[in-house]
């Protein structure tokens, strides 16, 4: 059986979590990171040397990257599905994965730790804002995009909406003040209407 390690709450590890359940997976979460501990472990570290979550062992094959592994499992178990054969579409889809890595992550961990994670009184107001003004452009490169097809990925939900949309449940839930980007929030909507979203993505934000 596949196993993910990984906390729920990491952003990191929804992705792989979001990925098992829209391809119907039969998996194990073992609970890894942050209060859990383990990631420090001889065991942990020889599937994971980075100390990092998620990881997964899929039939004896370790491996880690949050992005690398979404892009494993669909092309294991997801060729009619999440993986897309032509080349051009699939590389037009799986850039968006990297970009929301690149260009997204950094500003958005300093809204999210200084809204949800830190008490009140350890909040640095300065980076949130920064990094709101930051997200904001960004997110706004992704509502283009979206004007002309429903999915980052083209036509049909695939990889490529994977790693933003887990920071856009977030984006949207947080109680921050957002710019508006209807076609992004168009996307949204669709996402949570999948069940697998639901179930791996939409936990309680801590």
């Amino acid at each position: 059986m596949l196993k993910i390690w990984g906390r729920g709450n990491s952003t990191n590890v929804k992705k792989a979590l979001w990925a098992a359940e829209e391809l119907s997976i039969p998996y194990e979460n073992i609970p890894a990171g942050g209060a859990y501990g383990i990631v420090a472990s001889p065991e942990y570290r020889a599937i994971n040397p980075n100390s990092r979550v998620p990881a997964i062992e899929d039939d004896g094959f370790a491996l880690w990257e949050s992005n690398t592994i979404v892009r494993y499992l669909a092309a294991k178990y997801g060729k009619s599905t999440l993986h897309i054969e032509d080349a051009a579409a699939r590389a037009s889809a799986e850039k968006w994965m990297d970009w929301a890595t690149s260009s997204i992550a950094i500003p958005f961990r300093d809204v999210f730790w200084n809204t949800v994670r830190l008490a009140p009184d350890q909040q640095d107001h300065a980076a949130r804002d920064k990094g709101l003004a930051e997200c904001g452009a960004m997110f706004a490169i992704a509502d283009a995009a979206l004007a002309s097809q429903p999915y980052l990925s083209g036509a049909d939900f695939g990889v490529g909406d994977i790693p933003l949309g887990c920071f856009a449940y977030a984006w949207f839930e947080m109680p921050i003040k957002r710019p508006d980007h209807p076609h992004l929030l168009a996307w949204y909507d669709r996402l949570k209407s999948r069940p697998a979203y639901r179930k791996a993505v939409m936990t309680p934000l801590t």
